[in-house]
């Protein structure tokens, strides 16, 4: 695996900054990688650009930013457009496909999209979108073990909800293994 970048970027109350630290804890607690993670976000609690980037490596990380991320994940639009030109040349991007428009991109460039959202609300609640994108994007890019990335959602989530998580993390995931099974990817 050698060292991946991934981005996550979204808006403040999507949860991108929770998703980041699943990513992270997967990796280093249950899947005897090692992590770090960096944050930004805008003043406001909510509906403010918000980004995080988690660096997983089988070795030591030596520099803790994302500088050319081979990984995104997109769950706004404005999002997807402030950071695609960071990314590296081939990479893959991980999109809620209602709230995310992608550009064409060049044949390195693997894209897949999920109605995250619609999934969110049939689990009768939009706020795990976060969750369901994490499972997706562990079905379509297997960086991090399915079930490193379940033990992290359910020891990361509050207390009461980890049910609900674990069913949006394992419905993101089917649709991510089935897109991928089909060998579908969309730009």
């Amino acid at each position: 695996m050698a060292t991946n970048e991934i981005r996550i970027t979204g808006l403040g109350g999507q949860g991108v900054i929770l998703c980041g630290y699943i990513i992270g804890k997967a990796a280093s607690i249950y899947s005897n990688q090692h992590a770090t993670l960096t944050q930004s976000f805008g003043p406001e609690a909510r509906g403010s650009a918000c980004s995080a980037q988690v660096v997983v490596s089988d070795t030591r990380v030596l520099y803790p930013y994302a500088t050319s991320p081979q990984v995104m994940l997109a769950m706004s639009n404005d999002g997807y457009m402030t950071h695609k030109d960071t990314m590296a040349d081939e990479c893959t991007i991980v999109y809620e496909k209602d709230l995310v428009k992608p550009e064409k991109h060049g044949p390195k460039v693997k894209a897949y999209g999920i109605p995250g959202t619609r999934i969110a609300e049939e689990l009768g609640h939009k706020i795990v979108l976060n969750i369901v994108m994490l499972g997706f994007l562990g079905a379509v890019t297997d960086l991090i073990p399915k079930e490193a990335l379940r033990k992290g959602v359910e020891s990361s989530v509050p207390a009461g909800t980890e049910e609900l998580n674990l069913k949006a993390f394992d419905k993101g995931y089917e649709y991510g293994r089935q897109l991928k099974e089909k060998n579908a990817v969309k730009v």
